[in-house]
C-alpha cells in the first residue's frame, strides 16, 4: 500500500494538471481494492470475546489500519483527484502544534479573543514564512501597511 501511493503521488506531482485521469484514477483505484484484498488475507483473525468481559474486542493494529483503509478510501485516494488536496496533512498538524504548545505553557488563553488572535497572527506568519519571507520583515511589512501596497490595494 505505501509503494502505491508514493508512486501515485510522484504520477500526480509529474502530470500537468496536478491530477491523475479518469482512466489512471480507476486503474489505482483497482489496484487499491487489490491490495486491500489481499491484506484481508494476511490479517491475524480476530480473538474471540472472553466470557464475562464487555466492551470491544481488542484488534491488532494492522487490522484497525486496514479498517480504516476500506472505510475511508475516497479520503485517502482524494490528493490523486484533486489538485488542491495534499498528499499529507503534515502542515495542518505543525500549524496546530504550535497553539498546543502555547495553551500548555500558558495554560490557557484566558478568553476566546485572545486564541482568536493568536491564531490569526500564527497563521499570517506561517503564510509569509512558506511563501519565504523571513518573520520579523512580515512583522514590519504588517505594521507598516506594505502588505497592502504590495497587492495593489
Amino acid at each position: 500500500m505505501k509503494r502505491l501511493l508514493l508512486e501515485t503521488r510522484k504520477q500526480v506531482v509529474n502530470s500537468p494538471h496536478k491530477c491523475l485521469s479518469e482512466d489512471d484514477y480507476l486503474k489505482l483505484t483497482k489496484r487499491y481494492r487489490v491490495i486491500l484484498a489481499r491484506g484481508a488475507k494476511e490479517l491475524p483473525p480476530i480473538p474471540p470475546r472472553q466470557e464475562g468481559k464487555r466492551g470491544r474486542v481488542a484488534k491488532s493494529d494492522a487490522h484497525n489500519l486496514w479498517e480504516r483503509f476500506e472505510r475511508h478510501e475516497a479520503t485517502v485516494l482524494l490528493f490523486a483527484k484533486r489538485p488542491d488536496v495534499a498528499f499529507t496533512n503534515k502542515r495542518a498538524e505543525r500549524d496546530l502544534r504550535m497553539s498546543q504548545v502555547k495553551q500548555k505553557v500558558s495554560g490557557c488563553f484566558r478568553t476566546r479573543r485572545y486564541a482568536d488572535a493568536y491564531c490569526r497572527i500564527s497563521s499570517y506568519l506561517q503564510t509569509m514564512t512558506y511563501r519565504g519571507y523571513n518573520p520579523m520583515v512580515a512583522i514590519q511589512m504588517a505594521l507598516s501597511g506594505a502588505l497592502y501596497a504590495e497587492r495593489g490595494e
